[in-house]
């Protein structure tokens, strides 16, 4: 999806209008170039919109000025009102906001589908080589293993988020868990009276909940985000989580009701006070290059750290990069 985890109104509010529009047109452009680099590597990719809807009155207000932020800025969206929503989802919120130009792929398939073009390009992949220290210098990084070193102009982190070996960049994360069902296949009949058309489908509650079918007709249902559950207690974490969001998703789709989820999982992820990722450079580590907590939009704004952190060790950054920055500035 190309609509970062936050509104562009909350944007705008800490980074002004123009930064925050060159922001979702950094998050659109990258889909779109995700889209073509996965073609091109010879995996199926299928074009779906999304649709940002709330199902409480109260909030149209808030969702009509999101709309009108985004198209006064240029950006894509058609405004759905109670009837054109219940028509493109078959649920009976009060409005919504449908954005074409986003996609879905199979993450797995996509992941190798890169590694092999990788390695036709001459790189080299090794997994399970702890990396236990990062000595830098002026002109690059040596990085320690348990059998020996590897030298480098520079070390890209790309961990999701600081990891014990960058204690010091802790404090700007906060890890959550979300959660995740998938129902049993549904038959053409029910898919009717459920009435979601192909589209992705989230909403406007925090935490919000985020819906759309799969290749073979179940529905992936997720959210209820919350801070990390401690090891121990995660197995009962889950087991009231999907039950939670079986009992949410019969309560959009009554024609669900009485079905138990067929898979359920938790994830384990970063979000930041802005809902942006960290891109780049850090004062504490030289010649180091980082791509970090992503919030729920790790497939689309990972491409777009991968696009940028090629620039960043060329010479000329790009000019948007620096928005995504440990130093970016709000207002």
């Amino acid at each position: 999806m190309q609509e970062p985890d936050a509104d562009f109104v909350d944007l705008a509010r800490r980074y002004g209008r123009a930064n925050a529009a060159r922001i979702w047109r950094r998050s659109r452009h990258a889909v779109a170039d995700l889209r073509a680099s996965v073609e091109e590597l010879g995996v199926s990719i299928q074009s779906l919109p999304s649709v940002y809807f709330s199902f409480a009155g109260r909030q149209v207000k808030r969702l009509r000025r999101e709309a009108n932020a985004r198209r006064g800025a240029g950006l894509p969206g058609r405004w759905l009102d109670e009837e054109a929503l219940i028509d493109v989802t078959g649920t009976h919120g009060a409005a919504g906001i449908l954005t074409t130009g986003n996609a879905a792929v199979n993450p797995y398939d996509a992941c190798l589908a890169f590694a092999r073009g990788a390695e036709r390009n001459g790189v080299r992949l090794f997994q399970r080589s702890h990396v236990h220290a990062v000595r830098a210098s002026r002109d690059g990084v040596t990085l320690e293993l348990e059998r020996g070193t590897i030298a480098a102009d520079y070390a890209i982190i790309a961990t999701g988020y600081a990891t014990p070996e960058f204690e010091p960049l802790a404090a700007r994360f906060r890890m959550m868990n979300t959660y995740v069902i998938a129902t049993p296949r549904l038959d053409s009949q029910v898919r009717r009276r459920v009435g979601l058309n192909n589209v992705m489908l989230w909403d406007t509650g925090r935490p919000y909940h985020y819906l759309r079918w799969t290749p073979d007709n179940r529905l992936l249902f997720g959210g209820l985000d919350r801070p990390r559950v401690a090891a121990p207690a995660r197995p009962a974490a889950l087991r009231r989580r999907a039950a939670m969001l079986m009992s949410d998703l019969a309560s959009w789709y009554p024609a669900l009701q009485g079905l138990s989820p067929e898979y359920a999982w938790e994830g384990l992820f970063a979000t930041t006070p802005d809902g942006l990722p960290y891109i780049g450079r850090h004062r504490r580590y030289p010649r180091q290059l980082f791509a970090l907590g992503y919030g729920g939009n790790g497939m689309t704004l990972g491409f777009f750290a991968a696009q940028a952190l090629v620039r960043m060790t060329g010479p000329k950054p790009g000019p948007d990069d620096y928005l995504f920055g440990f130093g970016r500035r709000q207002r």
